[in-house]
């Protein structure tokens, strides 16, 4: 690695595993102080304690950000605090993924998704960057998904909601930018862990792409890496396609 975010400070939400794991890694990689923030501690525990063992600083910071002003904002002070005070990089990873149909979806659901994948981003957001930029700037990243803009016929609520992420990531780099806080997206494309039980499903969502492959979580990590360090300092308000060509161009498949 190269040390591109040494000296600075990061919250990862959901990075207890696959995407947020690994970029918690690739941000302790980097040099940076990592707060790896989710629901279980012992995944957190494993995630710090294999940083740690590479060298990299890291902390587990429990949440369970169910959507509440005061989740979000409990994990946005304690994170500061185990941080020494600041948090220079901020990851909206946490999500949850209900694989229905539109008719099958009840109103629990809709609102624990909306909690979860909109709500909790957003008041974490509202947090954490007036301190970055009362600090002197700072970088959020959200996490997009390749299915807002092509649409499949299941999913239709949780790609709304990362619609909605994407939305906000234009709306809050206007908002902070000028106060000295880029706020960037990742839109990621069929992403798995190499030792997901649905593989297989993956890889013939990704027939036909130029890549012709899912992605890696190490891919993802690249890009936020990217778009936390000062090399990306005059990229405002964009959602990077991360998705091995999914949603921009198609080829013949195999």
């Amino acid at each position: 690695m190269s040390g591109r975010l040494v000296g600075k400070t990061a919250l990862v939400t959901g990075a207890t595993s696959n995407i947020g794991r690994a970029i918690a890694e690739a941000f302790a990689g980097e040099g940076a102080h990592v707060v790896v923030s989710g629901r279980s501690a012992g995944r957190g525990t494993e995630v710090v304690d294999g940083i740690r063992a590479l060298g990299g600083r890291a902390d587990f910071v429990r949440a369970d950000l169910d959507g509440s002003a005061d989740a979000s904002r409990a994990l946005a002070e304690e994170a500061a605090r185990v941080l020494g005070g600041r948090i220079d990089v901020l990851v909206n990873n946490a999500g949850i993924y209900p694989g229905d149909v539109t008719a099958a979806t009840d109103e629990k659901t809709f609102d624990q998704v909306y909690a979860v994948n909109v709500k909790a981003p957003f008041f974490l957001t509202a947090a954490v960057a007036p301190a970055m930029a009362e600090a002197g700037g700072g970088a959020v990243v959200n996490l997009g998904s390749w299915i807002v803009r092509l649409g499949v016929p299941v999913g239709a609520l949780y790609s709304s909601t990362k619609g909605a992420m994407e939305t906000l990531t234009r709306a809050w780099a206007a908002e902070f930018g000028p106060q000295g806080v880029r706020v960037n997206a990742i839109s990621p494309g069929v992403v798995l862990a190499a030792d997901a039980e649905d593989a297989g499903v993956a890889e013939v969502m990704m027939k036909g792409t130029p890549a012709g492959r899912m992605g890696t979580p190490a891919e993802i990590a690249s890009a936020a890496v990217y778009l936390a360090a000062d090399e990306s300092s005059f990229v405002h308000g964009i959602v990077l396609d991360v998705d091995g060509g999914r949603t921009t161009a198609a080829v013949i498949a195999a």
